[in-house]
């Protein structure tokens, strides 16, 4: 707006710098008799036009200097009349034989007479004197208007006048060339297409110039204000903006491609939380309508859906479900939400959020049904093992290739007095083997089961007879297992009691 102002300021100044300074006379001065026998002429201290029929033929230097012609310049009526139009408003085509008298536009008490003297006709431009401290106003204003005169002109955005029947009554450089881009005329009607006006002072449109389909369209957004005059247009190029949109679209639909075979579910919200991208495998696994994901709804809007397809886990009550919704969205923001969902039908979705660029939150949905079905089967005949295991009255230890301990029974945590399932870090063959060693008496077999577990080649079963140092027997049996691991197995044997130790 600020920059309407001082266009406002500056045409204003100019009329009025005109019309007082390049010496106006008094209402009350009186008019140029013309006598028959005096060639008329112009009087330099007026502003003041001498026609002889259609052409000047004198003119002061006031006026030369209120019209901006050149010296030596002596246009013709239909040339100098759209000049004093901008003044004056609409003027006769032909100049009239009669004196007439014409108001000015904007500028009280100033007017064009039309005199005839003879056979000549003089243009006298009057107005009432101004006070001195309008005057120093005035000359204030002038002083700036060469200023806003060369800023306009440099302003690189079009910015144009339109009074209240659109027609284009002053533009900008930028303007003009903006016309010249389309070949169209900067005086005749706008070739911007803007949006119908709705009663309010200012609105926004965006449009094009060029032909539609065009490589070379350029695109502009348009803010229109309105005023006293009509409306005043700012137009800004945004070329850069359309060509980002398009890459952005073009991407989506890439994306949207590239995971219409993804078997899990994807939606990506945006910053507004407005869905702006899901693939079929969504719709597959949440029954949710490609309608409804089409028309872009919020993360509020889906969840509460999938809740009334009972796609999720009932809530104990809506209050605190919509809260559990807040907290979700905070979680997936800060790539920290994941869950799992036991759903009504038997099904399990593992549910994922991550944030997505530009404060956006993407959501993963995974149906995880068999990978659960198979953990609990695989839980299931592990327990049924253990229970094996601890039914045996051998104590029973399993080592890994790595030489760690994987398994023991109920029987081995008995004989042994300790439980390696309530240590932190793995139990080794060598914290083992030394832990055995301390309960038993000397025996050479301890390396030999080291050197066992951790070996990497053929090996065969054996056993040996160990003595605990309560004096109870004990038959050791070491014995390899698929995959590398190696099975240590401890039994009483009433048989070895003189065993010497």
């Amino acid at each position: 707006m600020e920059l309407t102002i001082a266009l406002a300021i500056g045409v204003g100044a100019g009329i009025a710098a005109f019309l007082g300074t390049y010496g106006l006379r008094s209402s009350h001065a009186s008019p140029a008799s013309g006598r028959a026998d005096e060639s008329p002429s112009c009087r330099d201290d007026e502003t003041e036009i001498l026609m002889i029929g259609q052409r000047v033929a004198d003119i002061t230097r006031a006026a030369r200097n209120f019209l901006e012609t050149e010296p030596g310049d002596t246009p013709d009526w239909p040339s100098l009349r759209p000049r004093l139009e901008v003044y004056f408003g609409p003027l006769p085509e032909t100049l009239p034989a009669e004196p007439a008298s014409f108001s000015a536009v904007g500028a009280s008490g100033a007017r064009l007479l039309v005199r005839p003297e003879g056979p000549a006709l003089r243009l006298l431009i009057e107005a009432e004197p101004m006070a001195a401290g309008a005057r120093l106003k005035l000359q204030s204003e002038l002083n700036e208007l060469p200023r806003l005169r060369r800023a306009l002109a440099l302003v690189p955005c079009p910015i144009w006048q339109t009074d209240e029947t659109q027609n284009v009554v002053w533009s900008n450089a930028a303007y003009e060339d903006a016309c010249a881009q389309v070949d169209a005329s900067p005086t005749g009607p706008a070739p911007f297409d803007l949006v119908a006006p709705d009663g309010s002072d200012t609105r926004r449109s965006r449009t094009a110039l060029g032909a539609r389909g065009e490589d070379s369209r350029y695109w502009y957004e348009v803010q229109s204000h309105r005023n006293r005059d009509g409306w005043m247009h700012f137009a800004t190029n945004i070329d850069a903006i359309i060509r980002a949109e398009i890459n952005q679209r073009s991407f989506l639909q890439t994306l949207t491609r590239i995971f219409a075979h993804l078997p899990i579910g994807l939606a990506v919200f945006d910053r507004d939380h407005r869905l702006v991208l899901f693939n079929p495998a969504l719709i597959d696994l949440t029954g949710l309508q490609a309608e409804f994901l089409s028309a872009r709804p919020n993360v509020m809007s889906v969840f509460d859906s999938l809740r009334e397809g009972r796609m999720m886990p009932e809530p104990k009550n809506y209050k605190g479900w919509r809260e559990h919704l807040t907290g979700l969205i905070a979680a997936a923001s800060s790539d920290l939400y994941i869950e799992t969902w036991e759903l009504p039908a038997g099904l399990t979705y593992r549910i994922t959020g991550r944030p997505h660029p530009d404060a956006g939150i993407a959501f993963l949905f995974e149906d995880i049904s068999s990978e659960i079905t198979l953990t609990r089967r695989f839980r299931q005949e592990l327990d049924q093992a253990h229970s094996v295991l601890d039914s045996l009255e051998e104590a029973v230890a399993v080592f890994s290739p790595q030489g760690v301990l994987s398994s023991c029974n109920e029987a081995y945590r008995g004989l042994w007095g300790s439980d390696p399932d309530t240590c932190v870090a793995d139990l080794s063959v060598s914290e083992a083997t030394a832990s055995w060693q301390d309960a038993c008496a000397p025996s050479p077999i301890w390396g030999d089961i080291r050197d066992f577990v951790l070996s990497l080649g053929d090996r065969a079963a054996w056993e040996a007879p160990l003595l605990l140092r309560d004096g109870r027997p004990l038959m050791c049996k070491v014995s390899p297992m698929t995959g590398g691991a190696t099975l240590l197995r401890f039994s009483h044997d009433p048989r070895m009691a003189n065993v010497p130790g």
